[in-house]
């Protein structure tokens, strides 16, 4: 793997050396960017550093790396200042606790120092751009985006990139392009929504584990095998829409017209009404069918099962080794 000189390498800022901050670190790093990582407290920048080669180790260890991490981690410095991390930074990735005063106070300072095109971008989990930007200028409001990754980021390529009504579409766009350049694959967020797509997702599983264990149903460890061994393999091939597409010969369609009343009356019970209404079903079926024709459906399901197969023989090699 060849990586770029130091002055054709671009540069990232990173606020917060936390563990969200240190897998930033990492990810930029191994991608070949210059990677300065600024936290007001010394010790956690300390901290941070040794996190950083602790995790680029565990990474050559299963063959991840195509440099040595030694190399890498010379790419990863840790200065005193937000001045001396943002200055002639490409993007700067918040990494501060979800707190919207001190992230709109973060973003205040480091719009002192960044170049008038850098990005900014936020690393929160649940706080739209808007409410962050609503104290600060339109010059900076403009540069602001969500950059809400999966945990960790150097391991799970997801990141969610969330504009406010204030961002120019040129960041949102260049934003885009650094993650891709890092390995990322990011998603844009058409609409601010609290939690954005990922914790929704989440939580909506989370809050129907929580009523099956409180309404007797089933035990957490039984919650969680039902998804470790069930949705959790297939969910790491395929997303909710492929699954059912695939899961009913006719596809989508056919899925909805069968099962809609059964998940409407889940959705009843607990005390949703979000029915799958035509107009919705279409719409999911006519986005599937400009991704997968019908008569491509056998051979998708043929796919779908063969990396099912590959992954459960990955298992088996884990599990022989333990």
């Amino acid at each position: 793997m060849t990586t770029p000189s130091n002055s054709d390498r671009e540069t990232v800022a990173i606020i917060g050396a936390g563990s969200i901050g240190i897998a930033f670190a990492v990810l930029f790093a191994k991608a070949g960017f210059e990677v300065r990582v600024f936290d007001p407290v010394a010790d956690a920048r300390r901290r941070g550093s040794v996190d950083a080669r602790d995790r680029l180790r565990l990474l050559a260890d299963h063959q991840l790396l195509g440099e040595a991490p030694s190399t890498i981690a010379t790419r990863i410095s840790f200065p005193h200042s937000v001045e001396a991390a943002v200055r002639g930074a490409d993007l700067v990735q918040e990494c501060a606790p979800e707190n919207v005063e001190l992230k709109t106070e973060i973003f205040s300072e480091v719009a002192r120092f960044a170049q008038s095109h850098t990005v900014l971008a936020s690393s929160s989990s649940a706080i739209v751009p808007s409410r962050m930007a609503e104290n600060l200028d339109h010059a900076t409001a403009s540069r602001l985006v969500v950059g809400h990754p999966g945990n960790p980021p150097y391991l799970l390529p997801v990141i969610e990139v969330v504009p406010s009504p204030r961002t120019d579409v040129v960041t949102t766009e260049r934003a885009e392009q650094i993650y891709r350049r890092a390995g990322l694959r990011p998603v844009v967020v058409r609409r601010e929504v609290e939690g954005f797509v990922f914790n929704r997702l989440q939580g909506a599983l989370l809050r129907e584990a929580y009523c099956l264990l409180r309404d007797g149903v089933a035990s957490v460890d039984d919650i969680d095998e039902v998804v470790r061994s069930g949705l959790g393999p297939r969910w790491s091939i395929i997303g909710p829409f492929e699954t059912v597409d695939l899961n009913t010969r006719g596809g989508i369609e056919s899925h909805a017209t069968k099962m809609g009343p059964a998940y409407a009356r889940m959705g009843a019970e607990r005390g949703q009404n979000d029915p799958w209404t035509p107009d919705l079903v279409e719409r999911a079926t006519a986005e599937r069918r400009a991704l997968l024709i019908l008569e491509n459906w056998e051979e998708r399901v043929h796919w779908r099962d063969e990396q099912l197969i590959r992954l459960l023989a990955a298992r088996n090699v884990v599990d022989a080794a333990r």
